[in-house]
């Protein structure tokens, strides 16, 4: 482990030598990752495909189709972001000008997860060089091609003292947190978020968590069923539903209850034949310990559609219950799987009522054209971001912060987001020296009444 404390040495000689503040370097090193990217445009699907079924056409829509929108947008926009701005004087500075600067962090540590390993690793890693930092990385183990080819092109674009990657287990996690960073970027389970934040609280290290959680659909009878229905399985089987922003559960007005899941189980049919486990646009589960978690999940409700499984190729269908117990597994953790749990409600009131009770979600999703109902969801219900009669869209768009809040995490990313979060926005005030106004000096008697005529 030593090798650890090697690299950050050299991190910080980097760092401190100032090559990382040009803003055409950065652009540089950016487009040096595109470039380097298209090379191994290939190999990155490949090994997607190997570590979770995923095809080609997916593989680019939610990884490297996304990576390349944030390389564009830091390109284009690096300049305007990395630029001094100016902000209101103040009378009780006068004469001044005021501005603010974006300063690179320094040495950031970004830790990555297995379900959409390239995209969660290289997005983040994107804002950290943009921002001007220097970057270890850490990518899951459970995508062990992904990881392979992440860190096989990063050694060939960039310097040691530059970017690093480190392989390994909870292990190797473990000893990277025992060392100091100026950021640490997570993404994963609440349940290691805390203990990241943990490690980081003994120096004090600032943290973005990228976590997860129970994301709602709540579907209104005035909703478009069959379309409400078609996007909800597509976001659901989307990565086999291995998504942190995935549908986990439907609230459904009891009067197109029945409508839903019929509709439901025509879209399934429809994206993935009668036969979903040999249906090639279908991913598989990441391991043997997430699959036998899933299969366990099918106890605890009513089983209405689904429920085939092939352990040989960790493959499930997807799979709709209701009546879902509410005190289960299915009910209480993020699924993380194609197993969708589908609840009637009564009123909105109650719908509403039951996503309040719970933990912040990642996402939320509502299906209506009540824009009553629609305002009375954004404003009241707390949740990292969603979408409104669509689902995972969101994510699509570069200029939309992504983070959680609460339970789901804290911090956020994506586009001009995502170079904030990396950069320490440095306030300073310019004091001129062709004036000299004494009334902030001592003594102060007879000042009372003047200096409160300057604030509002």
């Amino acid at each position: 482990m030593n090798e650890i404390q090697l690299c950050l040495s050299e991190m910080q000689t980097f760092f401190q030598s100032g090559a990382t503040l040009s803003i055409t370097w950065r652009k540089e090193q950016l487009r040096r990752l595109k470039e380097g990217i298209r090379s191994y445009e290939k190999q990155i699907l490949n090994a997607l495909h190997e570590d979770l079924g995923k095809t080609d056409f997916e593989g680019f829509a939610t990884e490297l189709g996304i990576i390349y929108a944030e390389l564009d947008e830091h390109l284009k926009h690096l300049d305007t972001w990395s630029a001094k701005h100016r902000v209101k004087g103040s009378i009780l500075s006068f004469p001044s000008k005021a501005y603010t600067i974006a300063q690179p962090l320094g040495i950031v540590l970004i830790m990555s997860p297995w379900n959409y390993p390239f995209q969660l690793t290289i997005a983040p890693l994107i804002s950290a060089i943009a921002a001007g930092n220097c970057v270890i990385l850490k990518p899951s183990r459970y995508s062990t091609h992904t990881s392979q080819i992440i860190e096989e092109l990063l050694s060939k674009l960039f310097y040691s003292n530059h970017v690093a990657t480190f392989q390994g287990g909870a292990e190797m996690n473990q000893e990277l947190l025992k060392h100091r960073y100026d950021h640490i970027f997570f993404t994963g389970s609440p349940q290691v978020g805390k203990l990241v934040m943990e490690s980081a609280a003994k120096t004090i290290t600032p943290v973005t968590l990228e976590l997860g959680g129970k994301s709602p659909v709540i579907v209104e009878a005035d909703a478009d069923i069959p379309l409400a229905a078609r996007r909800i399985i597509w976001g659901k089987c989307l990565n086999v539903g291995q998504t942190c922003v995935a549908p986990d559960y439907v609230l459904v007005e009891r009067k197109v209850h029945n409508a839903l899941i019929e509709q439901m189980k025509i879209a399934i049919t429809a994206m993935f034949g009668s036969d979903p486990l040999h249906a090639s646009d279908l991913g598989h589960i990441i391991n043997e310990k997430h699959f036998s978690r899933l299969i366990g999940l099918f106890e605890c409700g009513t089983l209405a559609w689904g429920g085939q499984i092939d352990p040989r190729t960790r493959r499930i269908a997807p799979t709709i219950i209701t009546e879902p117990k509410l005190d289960s597994a299915l009910m209480q953790e993020e699924i993380f799987g194609p197993i969708l749990p589908i609840i009637a409600y009564d009123t909105f009131e109650q719908a509403l009522g039951f996503v309040q009770k719970r933990e912040h979600p990642l996402a939320l999703y509502f299906f209506s054209n009540n824009k009553q109902h629609q305002k009375t969801v954004l404003s009241s219900v707390s949740f990292g971001g969603g979408c409104i009669n669509d689902v995972i869209m969101h994510l699509s768009n570069t200029a939309l912060p992504f983070g959680g809040v609460g339970n789901s995490g804290m911090g956020c990313y994506h586009g001009r987001e995502g170079f904030k979060t990396f950069s320490h926005t440095k306030s300073i005030l310019e004091g001129k020296t062709w004036l000299e106004i004494k009334l902030r000096y001592a003594p102060y008697r007879g000042k009372l009444s003047l200096i409160k005529r300057l604030f509002p």
